[in-house]
């Protein structure tokens, strides 16, 4: 039996129509209604309303309902995958990772609803002191289309398990692979109704949301523009906004490097799912010795790269999301030709479906490696020495994830510290998640570390001090 339900039994909103297309074909999936701003203080009332109950509920019900929505994200994995592909143009290998994080992150919110909540404190006074973390409310989650199911689960399912409400709204372009598939998954575990609300539209809704009174969080993942929009906005209204922002995020590969084992790495990491990831490489800097043949091989492994449907042809990339994003890739990649970079690999297209391409030749004028492409590029530039490979990864505005490459791993570490970053892979590239990580960057990628593990504690719940004395205290006056 079908998971998800029909999409005019979802509950009213009152946007315009909005046609579910597939990026591959241009066909439509199904037809749904998105949501106005005027729908926001419906959703956030009623999700007030239920998270009360919700969160004075004892703490193994909350865990027993995420452990069921990961354990239907597994069984209902054949359904969630076809909207994976055909809704956001994921290969099926990706669809897959998305459902496995999904579900993993599932059960580790499940973990988090027992955790200790406080902490006894020593205090001068003869009174019991400690702290106590309590749920926020209701959370605000604002998710992007490019890893959909991902950038929704991985706040919703902690906020829920720490006894909040959400009101999501997903990007209208996957509307039912990052919302309503997950309002879905949580009604089937027995999420009591109430307590998730799914308003995919545009920014004027996300603007309703943030501004809302009833949200005193927000999570939001997204481009860096729209993330200083939101902070800006929830600054204005003193709340806090969690901002998982953009990256170009640099792979270092040093003279030691083995290319054998190098460059399906490399290629991995600027080409998986288009190079629509945060975390995708967006730098390959190189050691002049190995320079001239990694440019080579990278741009012989893009060639061997097969692009297409992923819904209907085993491809190793699908399509670009749309046609906007089609037109800024090629764009950057037109502009960093036009400066002076040398096109080793694709630079071409069939539609939304972009060649993976190699720039060689690049430095801080080439458009495609200062700027954040979100397309399947790899520029490549070279360096003479560690200090040069430290100063090149450091000088960007951008600061989410680093990978370096070395069998010398304390010379890599070494490197890494030198180099402001939020994430770091050593002898892997950029492109990595896990549900019991934190995850964040740094300046231009966002406000740190605010997603995974223990950092989900401090994003959605505050922290009371309490005191208790057996007797009134007496003062001076």
């Amino acid at each position: 039996m079908p998971l998800l339900r029909d999409p005019s039994t979802r509950p009213p909103l009152t946007g315009p129509e909005h046609p579910v297309v597939e990026p591959a074909t241009g066909d439509r999936l199904a037809l749904l209604t998105l949501a106005a701003p005027e729908d926001v203080p419906r959703a956030t009332e009623a999700a007030q309303d239920a998270q009360r109950e919700w969160a004075a509920a004892p703490h193994h019900v909350r865990a027993a309902v995420l452990r069921r929505a990961g354990d239907l994200f597994t069984a209902h994995a054949d359904e969630l995958r076809d909207w994976l592909v055909r809704e956001a143009g994921s290969i099926p290998g990706k669809a897959d990772f998305e459902l496995h994080v999904a579900a993993q992150e599932c059960y580790e919110a499940a973990a988090l609803a027992s955790r200790p909540t406080g902490q006894l404190l020593p205090s001068e006074q003869p009174r019991l002191s400690y702290t106590r973390r309590l749920p926020v409310g209701v959370v605000g989650v604002i998710a992007p289309f490019n890893a959909p199911l991902i950038l929704s689960i991985r706040s919703v399912a902690p906020a829920l398990a720490l006894g909040n409400a959400v009101v999501l709204k997903p990007d209208p372009r996957t509307a039912v692979c990052g919302g309503y598939a997950l309002a879905d998954v949580f009604a089937e575990a027995g999420l009591p109704e109430g307590l998730l609300h799914v308003l995919p539209g545009g920014a004027d809704t996300g603007a309703a949301l943030v501004a809302d009174p009833r949200v005193p969080v927000l999570s939001f993942t997204g481009s860096t523009g729209a993330g200083r929009a939101v902070g800006e906005l929830a600054g204005r209204h003193l709340k806090r906004a969690h901002l998982e922002l953009g990256g170009n995020s640099a792979l270092l590969v040093l003279a030691d490097a083995d290319l054998d084992a190098v460059i399906s790495t490399a290629a991995w990491g600027s080409f998986f799912h288009q190079g629509q990831i945060c975390m995708t490489t967006g730098r390959h800097l190189v050691h002049r010795s190995l320079y001239d043949e990694y440019v080579d091989r990278l741009a012989a492994k893009a060639d061997s790269l097969a692009v297409g449907d992923p819904h209907r042809e085993r491809v190793h990339l699908g399509p670009l999301i749309d046609d906007g994003q089609l037109a800024k890739v090629h764009g950057l990649v037109t502009a960093s030709t036009a400066a002076g970079a040398k096109l080793a690999a694709g630079g071409t297209h069939e539609g939304r479906f972009y060649r993976p391409t190699v720039l060689a030749d690049t430095g801080d004028t080439t458009p495609a490696y200062t700027d954040e492409v979100f397309g399947p590029v790899a520029p490549v530039r070279p360096f003479d020495s560690d200090e040069e490979a430290v100063a090149l990864a450091g000088a960007s505005t951008y600061g989410l994830s680093l990978g370096i490459v070395t069998p010398d791993v304390t010379r890599g570490l070494d490197l890494a510290a030198r180099i402001p970053t939020g994430i770091v892979h050593i002898n892997d590239q950029t492109v990595n998640d896990e549900a019991v990580a934190p995850f964040g960057g740094l300046a231009a990628s966002g406000n740190g570390a605010r997603f995974g593990g223990d950092a989900n504690l401090d994003a959605f719940t505050e922290v009371r001090w309490t005191t208790v004395r057996g007797d009134v205290a007496g003062y001076p006056f």
